[in-house]
């Protein structure tokens, strides 16, 4: 939390952007979808810069130049998403958890980036979200969403069992999968500290739809993780049978 204040401290001088950021997301007919977007980037560095985070990018180049896509990450903190912003140029939207996306400035950035709310509890609300999400993929947009659905404190470089649901927007769109890991992301917010912060993005080798033509979406989700794991194993070292982890369905997840 320590990190947190710090950040919230040093970047007080910024608060200017909260209300500008709603004024734009309020007048999406004069603001291009690219404008929107440099907002939230913009106000990602800041935050990133303030809190003394830092995160090397690789296989940027493994980034679709065009079409529609969505990035596949794996959850272990709060730093998680603004990582991927960071690292990720062209406009992309993000599905969030419905309350933690109400959050001061967490909401101004949803609303700049017309952003999917799920309510993880809401079945029907979910499947909605998901629908919502392949049509609009159809017509090119890219989204970000965690197939864990959230992360515990201790979770660290661990993986939780990855949820097929948000794979059938995959299959209705026909549409691009990039699994993406993060690895040492947690150590942001994590620890009482205001010390340097190190992490890495790894943007991997893209699963295009033929590949998981005719595939159910177990069968996706376990394919994304797998690949997900074995960047985790070759940069750490640690075993994938150690990476991915089981949990009971009842836990609720940050």
């Amino acid at each position: 939390m320590l990190r947190f204040y710090y950040t919230i401290l040093r970047s007080i001088f910024h608060l200017y952007m909260v209300p500008l950021m709603r004024y734009v997301a309020a007048h999406p007919q004069k603001y291009s979808e690219e404008k929107r977007y440099y907002l939230v980037r913009k106000l990602s560095r800041i935050v990133t810069k303030a809190g003394r985070i830092y995160t090397t990018y690789h296989g940027i180049e493994n980034i679709p130049e065009g079409g529609n896509y969505i990035l596949c990450p794996n959850h272990s903190g709060k730093f998680d998403a603004l990582a991927i912003v960071n690292g990720h140029q062209r406009p992309i939207s993000l599905v969030m958890d419905y309350e933690r996306s109400k959050m001061y400035v967490v909401n101004e950035i949803m609303a700049l980036i017309q952003g999917k709310r799920l309510k993880r509890d809401d079945l029907r609300q979910s499947f909605s979200i998901i629908m919502e999400m392949a049509d609009e993929l159809k017509n090119g947009k890219k989204f970000i969403i965690f197939p864990e659905g959230g992360y515990l404190y201790d979770k660290e470089n661990h993986l939780y069992p990855f949820k097929a649901g948000c794979f059938k927007s995959v299959q209705k769109a026909h549409s691009t999968i990039v699994p993406v890991a993060l690895i040492d992301s947690y150590k942001a917010y994590k620890y009482n500290s205001i010390r340097k912060s190190y992490n890495s993005c790894y943007f991997l080798k893209p699963i295009t739809y033929d590949e998981i033509q005719g595939m159910k979406t177990q069968d996706i989700a376990a394919l994304v993780q797998q690949r997900i794991a074995q960047k985790i194993s070759d940069v750490t070292g640690m075993p994938i049978d150690e990476i991915i982890v089981d949990i009971n369905s009842d836990v609720q997840l940050i």
